[in-house]
């Protein structure tokens, strides 16, 4: 474990909210070792680092270990203190979590990354830090030091969304939709498009964070490497939307995510990150096509494992 700094935890006191717990002060933390761990519900590289966290979380809670979530919402919807509550309760998360609307905590942490961890000792100094997925045995064995305990690791294995990504046939990268990042769309059918090239058909509004469906039957086409595909959705309508998903043209069967069954049909309810594709086979160079049946959809990024 190295020492990067001698730099003090700041205190979460701009936190907007708090869920599975009151308001945490530095002195209810102290004596405590303390993992703080930035996130936003629709980041998949969050999602699939959660089940170490929850793990390490249960795991040593009672040799003084203290897990505190921030969640720094990346997009306007996220801001939605039920949504973060749906997702907690999803990912079976009960340890504290500060939300901060504000990015008072992100910025008192000079942080810029999600996830992010950071390793703060009991006498409240961060000792180290690591952002993004991986370095799992590492970040375990930081803890076990600060804590003073030396045992066998947690043993994690992610399911559906929270499952590791095949790095090793992952040729697309996260792609944003809206103006503010947006790259590599094109114009033209889906059968024109080249690899980690997108298009849309129907009626779109293009916004600076999103693109959102003015007419029913719009759609969304992307060609890709990966074995997983993944879309941010919410919904500008109370009722919920339905969509069907198209692989090379046809429903994906085998090849369904977990938010689409074999036929290619799915619902966009509430605004998260919905899993499209998990291609059980040989993963190869694909055209996605996701059509939505009534007007309202925003969509946000895609993102591949």
């Amino acid at each position: 474990m190295s020492v990067f700094s001698r730099v003090h935890m700041p205190p979460l006191e701009g936190a907007t909210g708090w869920l599975n717990s009151e308001p945490l002060a530095p002195e209810d933390l102290r004596g405590h070792v303390v993992l703080v761990n930035f996130w936003t519900l629709t980041c998949i590289n969050w999602l699939r680092q959660e089940p170490y966290v929850r793990a390490w979380s249960q795991a040593y809670r009672d040799n003084g270990l203290v897990v505190v979530g921030v969640h720094t919402p990346e997009f306007s919807f996220e801001h939605d203190r039920d949504l973060v509550r749906q997702a907690t309760e999803v990912r079976g998360i009960d340890y504290p979590i500060a939300l901060d609307n504000g990015y008072e905590v992100w910025t008192a942490f000079d942080n810029n990354y999600w996830p992010a961890l950071y390793f703060v000792a009991r006498e409240g100094i961060i000792r180290d830090e690591h952002f993004g997925e991986g370095r799992y045995e590492k970040s375990e064995r930081v803890l076990q030091e600060l804590l003073g305990v030396q045992r066998d690791l947690v043993s994690v294995r992610g399911l559906g969304v929270e499952a590791d990504a095949d790095w090793d046939h992952l040729r697309t990268g996260e792609t944003y939709l809206g103006t503010a990042r947006g790259e590599r769309r094109t114009e033209g059918p889906p059968e024109r498009l080249h690899l980690n090239q997108w298009t849309l058909l129907g009626t779109w509004t293009i916004e600076r964070e999103k693109v959102a469906l003015d007419e029913a039957g719009g759609s969304i086409s992307f060609r890709y490497h990966a074995r997983d595909v993944h879309l941010v959705l919410s919904s500008g309508t109370e009722e919920p939307i339905p969509f069907q998903v198209l692989v090379d043209g046809e429903p994906p069967g085998a090849a369904h995510g977990v938010d689409v069954g074999e036929d290619g049909n799915g619902l966009l309810r509430e605004g998260r990150l919905y899993q499209l594709v998990r291609e059980p086979g040989q993963v190869r160079e694909r055209t996605l096509e996701i059509t939505f049946l009534e007007h309202g959809a925003e969509a946000y990024s895609f993102t591949f494992g």
